[in-house]
């Protein structure tokens, strides 16, 4: 042996791209998505009463909206995901679907991530010092009946939206776009 290194070969390397590029895909996707989130989202209006934010009487149908819009946005940008990843996967479907899988698990965080962080600040805290009855704006955020407003975890079904759409659409267009295989011939 000459002691030279081997050069992967260029298939591995051209799916290791494609990998990559489905992951920087998502990256940006799920950040633009938590832009859009915010940007539609209609925050629930309450007050502040004895130190807690209460909704008032037309936040309480907003309570929901955050849930709401997150599933519509996230589950349309996780389509538009895996719309892309199946056009720009022209070998290696197996290595793009995992790259899809992780890809739109890390864009529904960073769309809750940044969609949280630019929507308004912590009723709760808010309301804390704040005098009774001061107007106060809920937060964006993903929840539902049973989970206590202010607790963030990832346990709602609405999370499964971006990964649903991004997968469903990848594997639709890569079931549609790949010749079929003649057996018998």
């Amino acid at each position: 042996m000459s002691g030279e290194l081997t050069r992967p070969r260029p298939q591995v390397s051209r799916w290791l791209v494609q990998a990559l590029l489905v992951l920087v895909g998502a990256a940006v996707l799920g950040s633009l998505a938590g832009v859009v989130w915010e940007w539609v989202w209609t925050p629930p209006s309450g007050v502040a009463y004895q130190g807690r934010f209460v909704l008032d009487e037309n936040g309480l149908p907003g309570e929901f909206s955050g849930t709401g819009w997150y599933v519509v946005v996230s589950a349309a940008a996780g389509i538009l995901l895996g719309a892309g990843a199946a056009l720009l996967s022209r070998d290696g479907e197996v290595v793009s679907l995992v790259a899809v899988a992780l890809g739109a698990v890390l864009a529904g965080w960073l769309m809750f991530q940044i969609g949280h962080s630019l929507g308004p600040p912590d009723p709760a805290v808010l309301a804390a010092s704040a005098d009774d009855l001061t107007a106060i704006n809920g937060d964006l955020r993903v929840g539902g009946a049973g989970v206590h407003p202010h607790v963030y975890t990832f346990d709602s079904a609405a999370f499964v939206a971006f990964p649903a759409g991004a997968l469903l659409a990848f594997s639709a267009l890569v079931l549609a776009l790949t010749p079929r295989r003649r057996t018998g011939d």
